[in-house]
């Protein structure tokens, strides 16, 4: 949701009513107010700010966030595919610098606390010249500076953190200011009613602050509570693996024998079950990080799970590399955040386009083969190699229904490659060879020179090979399909009957003994005949 709510069309509207109210509005239009807008992310407000540098604010707005830019911050985004966000967000950071203190970028980003400190003061002290500051998660609470009359809210805030953030624009300067204006973008009213009953309804107005302060809430205490909660159960689900619980161990425990063909989908649940108690505690874990001593807990045991938390979110990322429950999709985030900016409108979302199967070469070879080491094992051949068998696996399985007859061979194939390493028979490199050529074939599901000329699609591969390669059955069978499906066929039961019953009528004058409701499964599983 952050990714579509800051997409270019929902921005460009929020930074049109800025642009109004900034020429229509009192305080705004004659200098003498400014405003605040908080942004729900460090890359939207890099991204309204870029919008505002081209409208008559350019010069006269600032970030101001927790964000600090480094050079060590886009290591490792470069794809050939276009700016990330994290390299957009550098790139817009780093030229605002520039432009700030008119010095070279590489200098500039140097700076950056200095320029935190004196837009600030300029918001403070020159409302006409500092008229908007973005921010994300500064300058919501103690921040003093009555010029401020209007707060724009784009992030989802409650309790005591929305109440802090609207008294930034309740401070009075001057007769022309009698109250300060909240712009909401996030439907946030009711939670704004409750904060201020909560902090003005003098409930506890004879009670110590001390007491009050534990009977609405003890975060700590709870946050210490739900710690636990999360360490108890992610040690539990792992007390299972085998000692010495290295890498292969989990490989083996949550994703099952390799050479088992049901093992891996077998163990889906425990890998599931691994990924939501691993993200509680690291959740658990972030939310009293900088507090530990203060919930109660001693320096080794603060040590001792945080290396915990670390070990347990390394796992996670290994098991779902190795099983390919996950994909690395960084490659494609320049051309999602296009998609996003190009097609998404504010007024309504729509989804635009599904992506394409992503390369199995790429993904499960080098991939698996450029896995940086975790710190805690060796990452040894035969951990790599099973990754990668998991990873095939999983692409069979999942290619199955669209073709079962050249999916079996597939598996067969890697059954076999699977015995001869586990053998020794091949060598790694050997070993690595034969499963990119399994992979190539996945990939391409068969080479075309092994089908007649006229088994020119995907959906007549399949049927060739499910129909005992009746080459003009095949294609008959084709025609049918494409002259009796109807739009939607595959959703409406009226539809599925009519193509079903033609496909019925054509395999019976080949006298044939094909089950009709096999044969309609490889059918609708097929894209071209959607």
């Amino acid at each position: 949701m952050q990714n579509v709510l800051s997409s270019q069309s929902r921005l460009d509207q929020i930074v049109q009513d800025i642009l109004v109210d900034m020429d229509t509005k009192p305080r705004l239009m004659d200098g003498r107010g400014n405003a605040m807008l908080v942004c729900s992310s460090i890359y939207q407000a890099c991204k309204v700010y870029e919008l505002f540098t081209h409208t008559e604010l350019k010069g006269k707005s600032a970030i101001v966030t927790s964000y600090l830019p480094s050079p060590n911050d886009i290591k490792g985004e470069e794809s050939g595919e276009g700016s990330t966000e994290k390299l957009k967000q550098y790139a817009i950071y780093q030229q605002m610098l520039s432009d700030h203190f008119e010095l070279p970028k590489d200098e500039a980003i140097k700076k950056a606390e200095i320029f935190e400190k004196q837009v600030k003061e300029q918001f403070k002290k020159d409302p006409g010249q500092m008229r908007l500051l973005i921010v994300v998660d500064k300058l919501l609470t103690g921040f003093d500076a009555p010029c401020a009359t209007y707060l724009y809210i784009d992030k989802k805030m409650q309790d005591h953190s929305l109440f802090q953030a609207i008294c930034r624009v309740n401070r009075l300067d001057g007769d022309d200011k009698d109250y300060g204006y909240i712009i909401d973008y996030k439907d946030l009213f009711h939670s704004l009613e409750s904060s201020i009953t909560d902090y003005t309804s003098g409930a506890f107005d004879n009670y110590d602050k001390e007491d009050v302060k534990g009977l609405l809430s003890n975060r700590l205490e709870n946050g210490k509570e739900k710690l636990e909660e999360a360490r108890e159960a992610t040690k539990a689900l792992c007390e299972p693996v085998m000692q010495p619980k290295e890498l292969i161990d989990y490989i083996r425990y949550f994703c099952g024998d390799v050479a088992k063909s049901e093992d891996l989908q077998a163990n889906e649940a425990k890998r599931v079950s691994l990924y939501r108690n691993v993200a509680a505690l690291v959740r658990a874990y972030a939310n009293i990080a900088n507090e530990m001593l203060d919930a109660g807990y001693s320096e080794p045991e603060i040590e001792t799970i945080k290396e915990e938390t670390e070990h347990f979110s390394r796992m996670r990322q290994e098991i779902k590399l190795a099983s390919k429950d996950e994909v690395d999709m960084k490659l494609y985030e320049p051309a999602m955040r296009r998609l996003l900016d190009t097609y998404l409108r504010a007024e309504d979302s729509e989804m635009v386009v599904d992506f394409e199967k992503l390369g199995l070469i790429e993904l499960i070879v080098e991939k698996a083969k450029q896995n940086p080491t975790p710190k805690d094992s060796k990452k040894i051949p035969e951990a790599m190699a099973e990754t990668i068998e998991n990873n095939v696996r999983k692409v069979i399985i999942d290619g199955n229904p669209i073709n079962p007859k050249y999916y079996e061979k597939m598996s067969e194939l890697l059954d076999m490659l699977i015995q001869q390493r586990r053998k020794a028979a091949l060598n790694y490199e050997k070993y690595l060879q034969e499963i990119k050529k399994l992979a190539e074939n996945l990939d391409n599901s068969g080479d075309p020179l092994d089908y007649p000329d006229t088994i020119d699609t995907r959906g007549k591969q399949s049927l060739y090979d499910n129909l005992e390669k009746n080459h003009e059955l095949v294609n008959q069978l084709d025609a049918v399909i494409r002259n009796s499906k109807k739009a939607d066929w595959k959703d409406n039961k009226f539809k599925h009957r009519h193509v079903e019953n033609a496909v019925k009528e054509e395999l019976e004058k080949w006298d044939t003994n094909f089950d009709v409701k096999s044969v309609m499964e490889i059918i609708k599983n097929q894209s071209e005949y959607d």
